[in-house]
């Protein structure tokens, strides 16, 4: 259960301000089918997720783990830092629009989350945990948990939040994620 409450939990905060948030708010602007957003976002995040949490999990089982948890803590620490830097914004072109809500989402989710920060996250906690299914379950949710409210509030959500604040305790989490691995191991 700890990979699940970690996972859903790093990537949450992870995900505030991250360039797929930014994107789901363009697609709201686009599509009325809400479901079907949702139901994008899951499928593309489920399959990226589950593939980085596999790739992650195999590599972790190759290494020693005395090596192992020096480089899953040091990359932890890596991924807090690189939190603090922000995303460019990317600007998605219409170009999918015509396959409708789904699949325009399945799509441009799939294609953001390529060497995206929660992707790499979710490699680190598949090396970590060595649980594919907590792991993407996790990842999923935590996805989901970010998403979701931008979908239905929009803008008026990313204005209030305090995104600078919620990515500082992303990063701490990870760097403290990171610290730990390699001294408890």
């Amino acid at each position: 259960m700890e990979a699940l409450f970690t996972s859903t939990v790093t990537v949450a905060l992870a995900e505030i301000g991250d360039k797929t948030q930014l994107l789901t708010l363009l697609l709201a602007s686009r599509f009325l089918s809400r479901k079907a957003l949702i139901s994008g976002i899951a499928a593309a995040t489920v399959l990226n997720h589950g593939i980085s949490a596999w790739l992650g999990s195999y590599l972790g089982a190759l290494i020693p783990t005395s090596i192992a948890n020096y480089v899953v803590g040091i990359s932890f620490v890596v991924v807090g830092l690189w939190l603090l830097v922000p995303d460019k914004d990317e600007a998605a072109t219409g170009r999918f629009d015509h396959f409708g809500a789904f699949c325009a989402t399945f799509i441009l989710f799939s294609l953001a989350e390529i060497g995206d920060k929660t992707q790499v996250a979710t490699v680190l906690l598949g090396a970590e945990y060595h649980s594919v299914l907590w792991v993407t379950v996790g990842t999923t949710v935590g996805m989901l948990l970010a998403n979701v409210p931008v979908i239905y509030l929009g803008e008026k959500l990313l204005c209030r939040l305090p995104v600078k604040w919620v990515q500082l305790i992303a990063a701490g989490l990870f760097v403290a994620m990171g610290i730990a691995t390699m001294w408890w191991g």
